[in-house]
């Protein structure tokens, strides 16, 4: 099986352990994180090839981080060195009827400040068999959007699957810029993933009928709006996530996967949260994995679902579950009982 690729940012997480609030703690739990990292983590934990392509300070920092990616077989053969730091992240976990939040310390990063030349696509995308990146990346800065036209035309060229997470993230761009980008750059990807909100901010285009703040999803609205993705972008494939949040600590999970003429939906699971974030990195990292395998679309988006929702009974961002994890929860082994 050919390698993924994926290009984004690998950043510092810092957090106070456990559900301390910023103002009640004075340490923070340290590890590396980033969107498209994530997903090559979870890849290879799955048992596929990934490569994580970035721009790094050349500092022990740098190393640090890029060492947490190697020790899970993350393959970082073009890695460029450059810059003067490594973006961090703030996390202070939210439980029950208090929030999550995230702050961002990432401005002047590596990576924002690759120019447009930094890459060599045609040499990085060589033997590859899929290319992912996220609308964050596209966030980074004004050069960023070219860059990733030149990837995903590069790929295209070599007849390589591109796939996007919208991943709309309010604290890097308003509505206006992300709609400028994305909507071009999702006319180069054979598959889109997002939620209601990415769909919304980057494409314009809006579920009907749902609510998620108060719990309510309209499944046919989501199969109306993938539709017009596919018609309007010329996207295969689109997959949207579908969470209902009855709390910070308990959410409902599932997926839908459409080809623009039927839609699959996935099982639901009811989710008590360890930790939510890379949920939705791991549910890319579930599609492009069945996918990549030849999968049907109802394998793929059950394989998807799954595999995000154990990803949420982890600590730190990284989905570590193997195939046959993510197998036997699709089978309907949910029970959480000791394995001896």
């Amino acid at each position: 099986m050919k390698r993924v690729v994926a290009f984004g940012e690998i950043m510092l997480r810092l957090s106070p352990p456990g559900y301390l609030k910023f103002i009640q703690t004075d340490q923070l739990c340290a590890n590396y994180t980033g969107a498209e990292a994530n997903v090559c983590v979870s890849l290879c934990s799955l048992g596929d090839a990934a490569e994580f392509v970035t721009r790094v300070p050349d500092s022990d920092i740098s190393r640090a981080a890029l060492s947490w990616l190697r020790k899970y077989g993350v393959m970082l053969d073009h890695v460029a060195y450059g810059g003067e730091r490594l973006g961090v992240y703030y996390l202070e976990r939210g439980a029950s009827q208090r929030p999550s939040k995230v702050t961002y310390d990432r401005k002047y990063s590596s990576i924002s400040a690759a120019s447009g030349d930094a890459f060599d696509w045609e040499n990085i995308l060589a033997g590859a068999g899929w290319f992912h990146f996220t609308g964050i990346t596209a966030a980074l800065s004004p050069a960023m959007p070219g860059i990733l036209r030149r990837a995903c035309l590069a790929a295209r060229g070599m007849g390589i699957p591109v796939s996007c997470d919208l991943n709309y993230r309010k604290n890097l761009w308003t509505g206006e810029q992300a709609a400028a980008v994305m909507r071009e750059l999702v006319t180069l990807c054979d598959v889109v993933v997002g939620n209601e909100e990415d769909a919304e901010k980057c494409l314009g285009i809006v579920p009907d009928g749902s609510d998620v703040v108060s719990g309510k999803l309209d499944i046919r609205g989501y199969e109306k709006a993938a539709a017009r993705i596919c018609g309007e972008f010329g996207v295969k494939t689109v997959a949207f996530t579908l969470r209902t949040s009855r709390s910070a600590s308990d959410n409902t999970w599932a997926g839908m996967l459409s080809d623009g003429k039927r839609a699959y939906l996935s099982r639901s699971y009811d989710i008590h949260l360890v930790d939510r974030v890379g949920g939705g990195d791991s549910f890319s990292a579930g599609l492009i994995h069945a996918l990549m395998h030849g999968r049907d679309p109802q394998y793929a988006i059950e394989f998807a679902a799954a595999l995000s929702c154990l990803k949420q009974t982890m600590e730190y961002d990284f989905s570590l579950s193997s195939v046959e994890d993510v197998e036997r929860l699709m089978a309907g082994d949910g029970s959480g009982r000791v394995q001896r």
